[in-house]
């Protein structure tokens, strides 16, 4: 089978990866495999067959060559991650959290998001709050007045300051 990239060199390695949840398979020559840094697959030293022996008779019970985490999802690793400055999937937030946290902060200068909205609404609730204190004072006034009116036995303006008292509380 010839190579799937430059289409003259006969294929001698076979590449399946998956990105972003898609199933991708190659055949490649080994110089198209080195360029698109499949490297480390050829790498046929005797503690790697030897290793490769083990993992065969043992399973996954022996750690792999490379301690490098995984994403379960996308098979990223941190590396990965720092080479292309992309995250591969939102599951490598969560498997690359203390490795990340320290870049979006520097980045962000946050690490929790506080878009427009959590801006509006602190806006609304200062605006809010500023109403209500507003109210409270004029209620206050009211009630001075309203005592006063019926001291000197005005009840009629006496009347008209209870329904605005009313009204004012109402309204909180």
């Amino acid at each position: 089978m010839k190579c799937q990239k430059c289409k003259a060199a006969d294929a001698t390695t076979q590449v399946k990866r998956v990105v972003n949840g898609e199933y991708e398979e190659y055949m490649l020559c080994s110089e198209c495999a080195h360029q698109m840094g499949f490297d480390n697959v050829f790498d046929t030293s005797v503690p790697d067959m030897f290793g490769g022996l083990m993992k065969s008779i043992f399973g996954a019970a022996l750690p792999s060559r490379s301690q490098a985490t995984r994403c379960p999802v996308c098979g990223s690793t941190y590396g990965d991650i720092t080479n292309t400055g992309k995250v591969g999937c939102a599951k490598c937030y969560e498997v690359f959290l203390n490795e990340l946290m320290p870049s979006v902060r520097r980045i962000h200068g946050n690490t929790t998001h506080c878009g427009k909205r959590q801006n509006m609404a602190i806006a609304e609730k200062t605006e809010t709050s500023k109403t209500q204190n507003d109210n409270k004072a004029e209620i206050e006034k009211l009630k001075s007045e309203l005592d006063a009116a019926v001291s000197t036995q005005n009840f009629e303006l006496a009347a008209k300051l209870r329904d605005m008292i009313k009204e004012k509380e109402a309204q909180l």
